[in-house]
């Protein structure tokens, strides 16, 4: 289970290597990562040398946390995330949202390929998830299975 304390640790570690304080964290899921391409003064850091951090094993997942500017914003930027089907637990994949806000980060854009089987819906159109339902959720998987840790 990703701990306070692991989560805590791996921001010791990025802070060592940044100079701002990100108040927006993106996650970028497959091909949507050229979006780290807009940052100014990118600070780049891959996950393979972040300790305790997940890799990336999905095709098109550069594996890469990014931080600097964008739109006048101090972001972090991942670019590619982590699944189950990777073998990774509900508490490693969701351990870079945790590290984000401990962070700092105040907002999260979670942006993907998405799906959708609305007539109106065109290839490359913006939507909103107002809601959803978690399938792994009710076989009993879930991130927030477990003691909530205020901090």
């Amino acid at each position: 289970m990703a701990t306070y304390e692991e989560a805590n640790a791996i921001c010791e570690f990025l802070r060592e290597r940044i100079s701002i304080t990100p108040l927006v964290g993106i996650i970028c899921g497959s091909g949507l990562g050229q979006l780290a391409n807009r940052i100014s003064k990118p600070v780049i850091i891959p996950y393979k040398e972040i300790p305790g951090f997940p890799h990336a094993t999905v095709q098109g997942h550069k594996g890469n946390l990014v931080f600097g500017t964008l739109s006048g914003k101090n972001v972090m930027v991942m670019q590619g995330r982590f699944h189950a089907y990777e073998g990774y637990t509900q508490q490693q994949i969701t351990l870079p949202v945790r590290v984000m806000r401990l962070m700092g980060c105040e907002y999260l854009f979670v942006i993907s390929a998405t799906g959708g089987l609305h007539p109106n819906y065109d290839v490359g159109d913006i939507m909103v998830l107002k809601d959803h339902i978690s399938i792994p959720a009710l076989a009993g998987i879930s991130p927030l299975t477990g003691l909530n840790d205020e901090r």
